[in-house]
């Protein structure tokens, strides 16, 4: 009988957790829709904030100066007071920033949308904690690239389902607001969800300094900056390019009429919905992370060469997109690297610091290649010459991240297993 009563209270205790992850999922899906959702309405938001495309660029990208710095204030919040004390608070700040996006006031609206990126940051690094913290290592990959499927498909549903909403009549101002109305449940249902936290007695007490001691052993250990780098260098093709110009580059440098122009830039992160699942799904079952990565690499390497200098029509419609979505996915493996690399007790520390270096590369980035296209086109009309000398750094950065990724050290299941096996060398860190 009691072990009987032990199961059914396991079961209990997995089913909990698996509806708070799925609810922390949609809460991500919710931001990412939001971060997405400029790209389509770049003339709604220039024409009603009074700037240039450069100036719309760097408000949009407001977002990422608040994702990246409190993505580090997340991992430790994670660690430190556990997910049901803080996802809904981010939640909440989501929504709060989203009508005050709103308001078509610029300060406001900066306010606003740095307010967005500093509460979305806290949906996946709390999704990845519920994974790293109550599901089994052997899927964490699996479940990390499932959670960073539910952020593409709303950063997709950003461009394609809000696209035709706009382009059929709904004021870019009542989206937000009534974004920012959604976001209130999506709060009160993750705190009703969430389970509270097991405290073990033997677990010491959280604190400021712990917390900074976590911090800083993350952060020394070079596998985690080669996980950051390895990760924001195959990121920003999508965050910079794709959910910033790729709408802009499909009209000005191709010709092609906006409805079209917004399904094909879509076609990219419904491309992650694929890959991420599926690249995160191939390295458990193999169980190694290196050759995906380097795979994917190679791929996302051609795709994007293809999309900036290949002439128009030489491939199916939608596929260079999808393909560089799916190869793109693979970025989400390195999350699951750097938990392996570091101690159990730092997993949500280590989430937070991936993130922090992944989106500071995007949030640095990002006003840098919109001043390049602006000075490439010199104040005039935008052509295709103009996109290829802006976005063929790209294709540097690509490169840089597959040949760190020999750089690191391998630790799926596999080569895990083989250490176990074998004396460990001096100077490894503790996992």
């Amino acid at each position: 009988m009691p072990d009987a009563c032990q199961r059914q209270e396991g079961s209990t205790a997995t089913k909990v957790v698996a509806v708070a992850w799925l609810l922390t999922a949609v809460f991500y899906f919710y931001q990412y829709m939001m971060r997405s959702a400029p790209a389509v309405m770049v003339p709604e938001l220039t024409g009603a904030f009074g700037l240039s495309a450069v100036g719309v660029a760097s408000l949009v990208g407001l977002f990422y100066w608040g994702y990246a710095p409190f993505s580090l204030v997340a991992g430790v919040c994670m660690d430190q007071l556990g997910p049901r004390k803080v996802v809904p608070l981010g939640a909440a700040t989501v929504a709060v920033g989203a009508i005050l996006f709103s308001t078509a006031d610029p300060t406001l609206a900066s306010v606003g949308r740095f307010m967005q990126g500093a509460g979305g940051v806290f949906a996946l690094i709390g999704a990845v904690y519920l994974v790293t913290a109550y599901m089994p290592a052997s899927r964490a990959a699996t479940l990390i690239g499932a959670t960073q499927m539910f952020g593409m498909a709303g950063g997709s549903a950003g461009q394609f389902v809000v696209g035709p909403v706009i382009a059929g009549g709904l004021a870019w101002d009542r989206f937000w607001l009534l974004m920012g109305i959604i976001g209130i449940p999506i709060a009160v249902l993750l705190l009703v969800f969430i389970p509270r936290p097991q405290q073990s007695p033997d677990k010491p007490k959280g604190s400021l300094g712990s917390a900074v001691r976590a911090m800083g052993t993350v952060f020394v250990n070079p596998q985690s900056l080669l996980c950051g780098l390895i990760a924001g260098l195959f990121f920003i093709p999508t965050t910079i390019f794709d959910m910033v110009w790729g709408v802009r580059y499909l009209q000005e440098a191709h010709d092609l009429p906006y409805s079209l122009a917004v399904l094909r830039s879509a076609s990219v992160p419904f491309g992650w919905i694929i890959g991420c699942p599926l690249l995160g799904w191939l390295t458990d079952r193999i169980g190694l992370r290196k050759p995906v990565i380097v795979g994917a690499g190679i791929v996302l390497l051609g795709c994007l060469a293809a999309i900036l200098f290949v002439p128009p029509g030489t491939f199916p419609s939608y596929s260079l997109g999808l393909l560089t979505g799916i190869a793109s996915g693979a970025a989400m493996i390195p999350y699951t690297v750097i938990k392996e690399a570091n101690r159990p007790e730092h997993a949500g520390t280590a989430t937070g610091v991936i993130n922090f270096l992944n989106f500071s590369i995007t949030a640095l980035l990002g006003p840098i290649f919109a001043s390049r296209l602006m000075a490439a086109a010199a104040g005039g009309e935008r052509e295709v010459g103009h996109y290829q000398s802006t976005f063929t750094p790209l294709l540097y950065g690509v490169a840089l991240a597959i040949a760190l990724t020999f750089l690191l050290r391998e630790t799926g299941p596999k080569a895990r297993k083989s250490l176990e096996a074998s004396p460990a060398p001096a100077g490894l860190p503790a996992e």
